[in-house]
């Protein structure tokens, strides 16, 4: 098991978050759907009595996902996986500002392979030490990981110069670009998506191999999609959650036109 605390710090209100990640979400989804692979909306729903975080939350939206993923996995598990193995199910639950997202692999993996993220939204710059109430025991196992949207260096493969926090500046905010090291404690608002992924993968003798590449890959994941919601400030700027549960259904319509032509889209696994 490899526990990781990740903490992306944006210059935003947690109310302009739960917006701005919906619509980054949904936009993301059509860019990684096509020629087969993607993803596939199942349910997205109202939940309650769900008990989240201590039952401190208890309701909000469900959604259940299934990613068609061959070429986002690597290589060497494609050559281990049989034909059809290779789907990812997303279970989860959001009960703003508390998120909690499972990831298996029900049918190949089993109980053997499972993601969770647990995520917290704070107006804060990301020095809250335990936001998710580990344990002593789990704290020890804890990784803290800071991502700087702004310097955190990005591959070639997933540079976009119209998603670059250094080079944006909001029209309808007046925000950005994210030009100086410090630039979290110069802007106003702030706040800290505390992201805690928890990844257990027993195969032996790759469960470190595959630990490690996942916690990799959901690095790289934050990063860049944390760069695109900045950046698609001018986007979602101003919607609405009805607006976004508008936009969610509209979304899923076209991820099954998607997903059955074209060619595959979007990011895919790094090289070993």
């Amino acid at each position: 098991m490899l526990i990781k605390e990740f903490r992306v710090t944006l210059p935003l209100t947690v109310e302009e978050y739960q917006v701005a990640q919906l619509f980054s979400v949904a936009e993301a989804s059509k860019d990684n759907t096509g020629g087969g692979e993607g993803i596939e909306v199942l349910k997205n729903e109202p939940f309650t009595d769900f008990p989240l975080l201590g039952g401190k939350y208890n309701s909000g939206q469900y959604t259940y996902k299934i990613y068609h993923l061959a070429s986002k996995v690597p290589s060497f598990i494609r050559l281990l996986a049989p034909k059809g193995s290779l789907e990812i199910h997303e279970e989860a639950w959001n009960a703003y500002p508390y998120c909690k997202t499972v990831i298996t692999n029900p049918g190949y993996m089993k109980e053997n392979f499972v993601i969770c993220i647990e995520s917290m939204h704070i107006p804060d710059k990301g020095d809250q030490e335990n936001v998710h109430e580990l344990s002593a025991e789990k704290l020890k196992q804890r990784e803290v990981v800071y991502i700087d949207i702004a310097n955190d260096p990005v591959t070639n493969n997933d540079y976009k110069e119209d998603e670059d926090p250094k080079k944006f500046k909001s029209e309808k905010t007046g925000r950005g670009p994210l030009v100086t090291q410090n630039w979290r404690d110069d802007v106003k608002p702030v706040m800290t998506c505390y992201k805690l992924v928890t990844v257990e993968f027993k195969w032996f003798g790759l469960q470190n191999r595959i630990e490690t590449f996942i916690q990799k890959s959901e690095r790289r994941l934050f990063t860049n999609f944390h760069r695109q919601v900045f950046c698609w400030m001018d986007r979602w700027h101003g919607m609405t959650m009805d607006d976004i549960r508008r936009l969610e259904d509209k979304t899923k319509e076209e991820l099954e036109a998607l997903r059955k032509k074209g060619e595959v889209r979007g990011m895919k696994a790094e090289a070993e």
